[in-house]
Parts: C-alpha cells; structure tokens; sequence
C-alpha cells in the first residue's frame, strides 16, 4: 500500500496552492496583528445586592462572620448594632413581609429625608409584630435609607434572647429620656402609644384605638422640636383573634395577658403561626412642632390637644383604609 500524503487540516494541498509572488518592483505587504478580542469586565458588585454572583455571596457571607468573631464592628450606646440588623434581622423579616403578609406601604415621603421624626401608630395583633413590620417598612422604602428606632414596653428587655435581639435591632427602652435623646441625634423614633391596652384588646374591639396615655409622646416631641408623623396599620388585628384571656396564667408568667385564640393553645405549637392577613400601613402628613415656644412642652392643654388631633387622625385614616380594602386576606 502506497504511503498517504498528510495534509494539513485547514490548508490546501500544495499543488492547488496560487502562490503569488511580487513583481520585481513590488513590495511585500505587512500583515496587521489581529487584535485581540476584548474582554468586557463586570463592575464588582456588593455581597448583598441582587444580581451578585454566589461567590460574592459567599465572599461577603465570610466577611461578616470574621467581624463578628473578631469583634470588629460597631454598636451605638443604645446597643444599636446597623450592620447586623441590615444583613441579619431584616433579611429574616423580609420574607414574612413581602411574601406572608404582603404590606402595602403608602405615604413613606412624609417621614424627613434626614432629622429627627417622632413615628405614632396604632398597636395591635397580641403579639407585636406590627412594630417589626413598621420597621421593615421604613427600612425598604424609604429613599434616604432611614432606620426606625422603637422604643418598647419593660417587658421586652426582661425576657431572655429577646432582650439582646430588640437591643441589636435599635429599640430602646419607652422613656422621655431616651426618646428624647435620639430624636436630638437625627433618629427616626417609633412609639405605640396604647401599648398593651391596644395589643390586648379582644378581637371585638379591632381598630378602636384605646387611649393614648398621658400624651407624653407629644412632650418629647416638642422638647426635641420634631414632627409628629401619624401611623396607621391595618392587618395586624386579625393576625391572632382575640377571644379570651387566661388571666390567672399571666399573672403566673408575669406578662399583662395570656391570649386565647382560635388556634391558640388548642393547637399547641402551631397556634402561634398567624394568619395570613394583607397589611397596609399609611404614614399621614407630618404635624410640625418647631413653631412651638420652649415652655410649650409644659403646657397641658395643648399637649392634649396635639394627642387627640395625632390620635382621630389615624382613627379617621384606619377607617378610610378598611372601606377601601377588599378582603382581610386579599
């Protein structure tokens, strides 16, 4: 068998070849370099943001467990930890907000771009998480990226676990003084005036608001000379029905009230999962307070009159929001 011929892949064999060669007075042409292709670098994007690659993830994940182990962040003196809060607490709130509950936020520009505000909302549910809500909301969608500061009942800071959690979140202890002092610093400052009276109140009482204390809110606002934003929120009344109250069990436990609901203790454990509720919370137009003179935080009469004016505001806003909705859970 005759030997075969190798032919280069991807050339012609010689003798097909045309070949040609310059005159005598020709010049040989010099080939371009090809240049190479360019390559279209990707702007390094965040660990945390949305289209962030799963290494990122990672990479930014590794990050923030080294500074949590080292120590190396930050907390203010109210033990306010933002870092944690913004990648940590939120994250795990987020879903029961946009997925579970699927808040509709309205009227997130009346809270200031920068400065103090004092946030006043109804409070209701039997367990506070329109507060967590509240603070999600604010967090989300608020343009210049503010954090609500609540401040909550005694309570809260003496039951274990929860204590350093609402520390680490940015609540604080519901007290003219601290009040006070965030709303100086520029915070924006959440507080419930009915506090238990309103989170307790049975199931047939939903949104009729129950007194607003002794209008001390309206004081720390005019000390600091901050606006007053009215807070409506509606959903969180059906979240746990109300029906009953095991009084002799919370007098045992220590707490204000020990709810019966439907589902709760009947079911046990899973009893305390929520209903599944559509939430909407409208922050009202803010109430200025710095035309107010110095000695106007002592004046009885008008704090009253701020309270009440603060208070059938968002009565009158909880019910033009509940002839407006279509369903409790649509």
């Amino acid at each position: 068998m005759a030997d075969a011929k190798v032919i280069p892949f991807g050339e012609e064999p010689r003798s097909r070849r045309k070949i040609k060669r310059p005159g005598r007075g020709g010049r040989r042409t010099a080939l371009a370099p090809v240049p190479e292709p360019r390559r279209q670098e990707t702007p390094e994007q965040p660990a945390g943001a949305a289209g962030a690659s799963l290494e990122q993830r990672i990479a930014g994940g590794l990050r923030f467990l080294r500074r949590r182990l080292t120590g190396e962040y930050e907390v203010d003196d109210f033990g306010y930890d933002e870092e944690l809060t913004d990648q940590v607490l939120m994250s795990v709130l987020r879903p029961l907000y946009e997925k579970y509950f699927r808040v509709e936020v309205k009227g997130i520009e009346n809270i200031p771009a920068d400065g103090g505000a004092l946030i006043v909302a109804n409070h209701s549910g039997t367990l506070p998480l329109d507060g967590l809500m509240l603070q999600v909301a604010v967090h989300d969608h608020h343009p210049a990226d503010r954090h609500l500061r609540l401040l909550a009942a005694d309570l809260v800071f003496v039951l274990p676990v929860i204590n350093e959690l609402a520390r680490k979140a940015g609540h604080t202890l519901a007290c003219a003084e601290d009040a006070q002092r965030l709303l100086e610093r520029g915070e924006v400052v959440g507080v419930m005036p009915e506090g238990f009276k309103g989170i307790g109140k049975p199931f047939g009482d939903r949104y009729k608001l129950q007194r607003f204390g002794r209008g001390g809110f309206v004081s720390t606002a005019l000390r600091a000379g901050v606006p007053i934003v009215p807070c409506s929120i509606v959903g969180a009344e059906e979240i746990y029905p109300k029906i009953g109250d095991a009084k002799t069990v919370a007098r045992l436990l220590g707490f204000p009230y020990f709810p019966l609901t439907p589902t709760f203790p009947w079911f046990g454990p899973l009893g305390l999962v929520p209903l599944p509720t559509k939430w909407t919370i409208q922050f009202g137009e803010p109430i200025p307070t710095d035309g107010y003179p110095a000695e106007a935080a002592d004046d009885p009469m008008l704090m009253f009159n701020l309270t009440d004016q603060v208070r059938e505001t968002i009565q009158h806003t909880l019910y033009k929001l509940l002839v407006q909705r279509r369903s409790v859970f649509f």
